[in-house]
């Protein structure tokens, strides 16, 4: 199936990602599930690899290797750990509006140091009341001389706890043309993060609440002009976020496969292997199926993400498939496993939970069939990837600019921990 979109050099890239997570992450998995909490080290590990620049250009130290590097990333990160994968997919959710909407001064500011690890970038647009209702938000900014001043509040924020720079939209005026972008370092006065709450899972990761409390940001840290928050908050959703939560929930399909033939072929019943069962057979056949409709959905919508084609159908598409397949998999698993998928020192169980936490973000199953009936009927309102897809193409040269990775070597030796910088320039 990877032949019809992956490189040679996509090839090489899911070797070295396989590498490191099975090298330096699955070893941390058992404390991150006792802790229930972020992992900053890990995060911080997985961020000086350079992946988070994916899809940021190498004019400003990115990969610019293009959406399908980044599912791959994602996918093998979340293979081993759901949590982790998560973090990637967030952050590069974080850069994307930098990418397509931040000036020039932003994008040198800011794209070098989270291409390099140095800043893991968030973007923070629900809020309690509103819910997945965009314009239904209250926080808001008000512009005083050469600032704006911020207040309000915002929930699941991917990487709240590890995020250095926070890309919000808050309500500067009325209607959908009323919402603006901002960019907003975690240092500044008058912000401040909630307590990290523990969850069902992706124990590692962290997605919480971000307080502003008149919190002062300069007017060059405005993302666009003053009306473009609904379209960084879109554009972020549509573009990234369906096709990363993805290839999470890819991720994490391809490991419950693995782990359940893994079970059946060391588990005996009737003295011979436990996969010789037909009813058993039958359920590993239905996560064999699905996995590869759910591989080839979500590695097809990015392709066309790549190519600078007309994608929203099928990247609502992809996350719908992967997001429904994973969990039913899941489900199958722990019947196979029956009791056995009960305690945790078998990995079952902590898929089925990571799989559910897939779900909402960028629209639960409900919201992309309900946008996949509007394309039916032919009454969907616009292309956010013809929009942008082909500014990526334009600036970062998808074709063109994967370069092989370097060698699998134990990450250690193919990145050299940098010392944390300054995200960004404080103005």
């Amino acid at each position: 199936m990877d032949g019809y979109f992956a490189s040679r050099l996509h090839h090489q890239l899911r070797d070295q990602v396989r590498y490191f997570a099975e090298l330096e992450v699955r070893p941390r998995i058992p404390a991150m599930e006792a802790a229930r909490s972020v992992h900053h080290e890990l995060s911080r590990l997985i961020a000086r690899q350079g992946w988070l620049g994916a899809t940021i250009s190498r004019k400003y130290g990115g990969m610019g290797a293009g959406h399908l590097a980044k599912t791959i990333i994602i996918e093998e990160l979340s293979r081993v750990s759901g949590a982790m994968g998560a973090m990637v997919q967030a952050s590069q959710l974080g850069a994307a509006k930098i990418v397509h909407f931040g000036s020039a001064a932003q994008k040198d500011a800011w794209l070098p140091a989270i291409a390099a690890g140095d800043c893991l970038p968030t973007i923070a647009v629900t809020e309690p009341e509103s819910g997945g209702h965009v314009l239904g938000m209250a926080a808001t900014a008000v512009r005083d001389g050469d600032d704006y001043v911020l207040n309000g509040r915002k929930v699941y924020v991917g990487n709240s706890h590890v995020g250095d720079l926070h890309g919000v939209v808050v309500r500067t005026g009325p209607g959908s043309r009323g919402l603006t972008a901002f960019l907003v370092e975690s240092d500044r006065p008058g912000f401040r993060i909630g307590e990290q709450r523990p969850t069902m899972g992706l124990h590692g990761f962290s997605f919480g609440e971000l307080f502003f409390d008149d919190c002062r940001v300069p007017a060059t840290h405005r993302l666009g002009e003053e009306g473009d928050g609904l379209a960084v908050a879109y554009s972020s959703s549509v573009l990234y976020g369906r096709a990363n939560l993805t290839a999470v929930s890819l991720g994490i399909h391809q490991a419950i496969l693995e782990e359940t033939t893994r079970f059946c072929a060391e588990r005996e019943r009737y003295g011979k292997p436990l996969h010789a069962l037909p009813s058993i057979k039958i359920k590993l056949g239905q996560i064999q199926s699905r996995l590869m409709t759910a591989r080839l959905a979500a590695y097809h919508a990015v392709h066309l993400l790549d190519e600078g084609m007309d994608c929203d159908a099928e990247l609502m598409n992809a996350k719908l498939i992967n997001v429904e397949s994973a969990i039913d998999s899941a489900r199958n698993a722990m019947e196979i496993h029956a009791a056995a998928g009960l305690f945790t020192d078998r990995p079952i169980e902590r898929f089925l939970r990571d799989a559910h936490h897939i779900f909402a973000p960028a629209g639960t199953s409900d919201i992309q069939l309900l946008r996949l009936g509007e394309v039916a009927l032919g009454t969907t309102k616009g292309q956010w990837s013809h929009r942008l897809s082909p500014v990526v193409r334009r600036e970062e040269g998808v074709r063109d600019t994967l370069e092989a990775p370097p060698e699998a070597h134990p990450p250690s030796a193919t990145r050299v921990p940098r010392q944390p910088s300054r995200c960004g320039t404080r103005t």
